[in-house]
């Protein structure tokens, strides 16, 4: 009995059904390593930025605010604090007019001091360079409100806690107005939660664009090509 020949074209049919599977399981793999990538880069995102963004802005309950800059002129304001207050997050708007503001590390825009009982216990320099979606005043005005965080203080003794806000040695920046905003009851942030999070951030987008840059070309269609001629010199 002879045996049955496939034919060249069958040949050439087989040949573009292995290679066609061999392509759509490698563009499947890529597929799934870009997924898993956006999945690391949106999870460090929410670690590392909408995790103690939302921790400054939301958590417990605002105390109050009150205006330590007007007029060109600043003023320490007293605020009577009570133990169930703590901990306190101590937040600065910044009212200005500029669309952003830039300084160097070395520098500060403001400083801040709460004491009480003839101690301090909090001081720290604002930049306000996180501020990176600043709210607007007004349509009709070009003022913008900054807020940055002095900082927390965990335990409250009860009693009255200066604050006391003055200027930095940054230049350049036209101050309009600067509020001093007490949270209450608030939590504090992981100090892991940024480093674990741009950590997550910078290896979604690396791989990500790897899978982009090296996850080749579609795979090409078989059925595309033009099908072999049935006569002539390239005809069985």
């Amino acid at each position: 009995m002879i045996p049955h020949r496939r034919s060249a074209k069958q040949k050439v049919g087989t040949g573009f059904r292995i290679r066609s599977w061999s392509n759509n399981k490698r563009a499947g793999v890529v597929e799934r390593m870009r997924f898993l990538f956006l999945l690391i880069l949106l999870a460090g995102t929410g670690i590392g930025v909408v995790y103690p963004w939302a921790m400054i802005n939301f958590s417990g309950h605002e105390i109050g605010t009150w205006r330590v800059y007007e007029q060109g002129r600043f003023r320490p304001v007293t605020v009577p604090l009570s133990g169930r207050d703590a901990p306190v997050r101590v937040l600065v708007d910044l009212t200005a007019r500029t669309e952003r503001i830039a300084v160097s590390q070395e520098r500060t825009v403001l400083t801040l001091t709460a004491a009480t009982g003839g101690r301090t216990v909090l001081a720290s320099t604002l930049q306000f360079t996180h501020s990176e979606n600043p709210r607007q005043v007004s349509p009709q005005l070009p003022d913008k409100i900054f807020r940055d965080e002095a900082g927390l203080i965990p335990t409250v003794s009860p009693g009255p806690y200066i604050f006391t806000v003055g200027p930095g040695d940054a230049e350049g920046i036209e101050l309009r107005a600067v509020d001093l905003v007490l949270r209450s009851g608030v939590g504090e942030i992981d100090r892991r939660a940024r480093p674990v999070g741009f950590s997550l951030m910078a290896a979604g987008l690396i791989g990500l664009l790897l899978a982009l840059r090296f996850g080749g070309r579609r795979p090409q269609n078989p059925n595309s090509q033009p099908p072999p001629p049935r006569w002539g010199r390239g005809s069985n």
